[in-house]
């Protein structure tokens, strides 16, 4: 890696975690995204404490790939905080967390809201890394339907309107608005 090449993203994990930084990074690149990653990038022969340097601070954005090893790291801090003192505030995303493994993340990096690849699959974790990375608003382009307090265990494709009667009525009165329960 040369020092003067500036990369979209840099992916900073734990040695536990190398799988899912080579996934990560791998489908970003499928993306047109250029990315560094230690498993592919810090060649024999180069210092590693110099290549760390400049990928932290030649990167656009910082991906801290999370998890219980990333967290408990004694090196992993000064990775992501380099993102962080960048961006204090999260206004341009410099850093994104992306939790691939269920951990407690705690003091400023837990205040960061997170990609959560947990429990998905590889197809699902694809498309929510893909529209995670985005540093735009996701307002949908179908208006959300109608909150109401017709529980989602009895599901139908659409929410009832609240008040209304279900779409099959088998009783021959009107509900009685008044009846309190049997309690």
């Amino acid at each position: 890696m040369t020092q003067d090449s500036s990369k979209d993203y840099f992916i900073s994990y734990s040695h536990a975690d190398q799988r899912w930084a080579e996934w990560i990074a791998w489908h970003l690149e499928a993306e047109g995204y250029h990315t560094t990653l230690q498993a592919w990038d810090f060649l024999a022969g180069s210092n590693f404490v110099l290549a760390m340097d400049a990928a932290a601070r030649h990167a656009t954005r910082t991906i801290a790939v999370l998890s219980p090893d990333y967290v408990a790291s004694q090196f992993t801090p000064s990775e992501w905080a380099a993102a962080f003192r960048r961006d204090p505030k999260g206004d341009q995303g410099h850093l994104l967390p992306v939790r691939v493994r269920p951990c407690d993340v705690e003091g400023l990096l837990g205040q960061i809201v997170y990609i959560d690849l947990v429990d998905q699959d590889e197809a699902t974790a694809r498309a929510t890394l893909l529209h995670g990375i985005k540093h735009e608003r996701r307002k949908p382009s179908n208006p959300p339907a109608f909150p109401s307090t017709y529980h989602a265990s009895q599901s139908s494709e659409r929410p009832t309107f609240p008040g209304a009667l279900p779409g099959v009525w088998n009783i021959p009165y009107p509900r009685n608005p008044y009846f309190t329960g049997r309690e």
